[in-house]
């Protein structure tokens, strides 16, 4: 077989589909994967991305966490949530700090804010109480 430019073509398409990156959230006309909701918080929302490159966006944290529980597509590679403190910010899910305090209410009701640095998880908890936890402890928590 020859050296065809379509091929080359081709693989380059095969292999842009499936890079693993998020997605910029599209406020207001996205709709979340798990409850159908439009995504208009930039505070809570989510997403999470496949091994074979496909995004799922979510409406909240809690939406994210219940999606996952029995997702089997694919797997997932890329956990991502808005830093509550940095809004429109993705950050790793995975190496974020959460707290639940129901003075800060989220979009499903959950009261689960994620935050990049535990730092700025414990002086939000401090003016608005709650309590802090790991991703494995929150993933534990949603698994119950």
């Amino acid at each position: 077989m020859k050296n065809h430019p379509t091929y080359l073509f081709i693989l380059i398409l095969f292999l842009a589909a499936c890079s693993v990156e998020p997605q910029p959230i599209n406020y207001g006309a996205d709709a979340c994967n798990y409850c159908k909701m439009n995504i208009v918080d930039n505070q809570h929302a989510a997403q999470f991305v496949t091994s074979k490159g496909k995004c799922y966006k979510f409406d909240a944290i809690e939406c994210m966490l219940n999606m996952e529980k029995d997702f089997v597509e694919a797997p997932i590679e890329l956990f991502l949530i808005c830093d509550y403190a940095e809004p429109g910010k993705l950050v790793d899910a995975t190496t974020a700090t959460y707290l639940i305090s129901e003075n800060i209410p989220s979009p499903m009701g959950g009261f689960l804010s994620g935050l990049s640095s535990e730092d700025a998880a414990r002086s939000i908890q401090a003016e608005a109480g709650g309590d802090l936890f790991t991703w494995q402890q929150l993933k534990t928590k949603y698994r119950n």
